[in-house]
């Protein structure tokens, strides 16, 4: 029996609202979007590691590293269509779309992905989580919370506190890391598929494949990354402050 095929694909675009120009910020002397490549790369899992971009400066600064980029169109309404290019024109078995804002990425949580999505080859997605711990990451709407079926398939994302404690009986509580793996077949669909209301309500992307009857086997994993994902300017410092200190322990 072959090995399953993943194909990695990083869609990085350089406008953003609250960090113009977010995947070339520099971090610890090199750019964020290396950082996540090479990451990528060292999880093993990848037969191939793409960065998808609309713009020729992200594409000449990931040449420049010896990185493997393409150009995709520019009228892509969010990452996932981004990757769906990429995905159509290779052979795989399987895409992870793996954020461009993770600098500090585990590539151990990368493995744990593949081979926990590959264990379950019925479902059609997957994603991982990790135990919530602390009573105000329960409560904060901008952690998000997902209940798993006996099955480890999602039962439903959201920013509310779910499960609802009416009784202690040792149920986990889980937090949604937000890194996705799609069946190729399942990828080109999925982005095909029009919004839905509970997807909206509680703006949670993932909703849109439970809502339309598909599946997502939610992985946990022992290796979240090991710093924020950087949308903001403090994030970005942070990053830096975290690269910084790692470097200043190596020697």
């Amino acid at each position: 029996m072959t090995e399953p095929k993943f194909l990695g694909v990083i869609p990085a675009r350089y406008a953003s609202s609250r960090l113009p120009g977010k995947p070339l910020l520099e971090i610890g002397g090199k750019t964020m979007l290396e950082h996540v490549y090479r990451r990528s790369l060292a999880s093993g899992v990848f037969f191939r590691v793409v960065i998808a971009t609309d713009d020729h400066r992200i594409y000449d600064a990931a040449e420049k590293v010896g990185a493997d980029v393409l150009m995709t169109r520019a009228d892509h309404p969010d990452g996932s269509s981004r990757v769906a290019e990429i995905a159509a024109k290779i052979d795989t078995d399987y895409v992870i779309n793996i954020q461009g804002d993770e600098p500090m990425l585990d590539p151990r949580m990368l493995r744990e992905l593949a081979a926990g999505f590959a264990a379950d080859p019925e479902a059609d997605s997957a994603t991982v989580c990790v135990p919530i711990t602390r009573e105000e990451d329960f409560q904060n709407p901008n952690i998000v919370k997902v209940v798993r079926a006996q099955n480890g398939r999602a039962l439903y994302f959201s920013r509310s506190p779910i499960p609802y404690p009416r009784n202690s009986a040792g149920c986990p509580v889980w937090e949604h890391l937000g890194i996705y793996a799609f069946t190729k077949q399942f990828l080109l669909k999925f982005v095909a598929l029009p919004p839905t209301p509970l997807m909206q309500t509680e703006s949670l992307e993932q909703l849109r494949i439970l809502e339309h009857g598909y599946s997502m086997a939610v992985i946990p994993t022992k290796y979240p990354s090991e710093g924020p994902n950087v949308n903001t300017l403090e994030d970005l410092e942070e990053a830096r402050r975290i690269f910084a200190q790692k470097k200043n322990e190596e020697k």
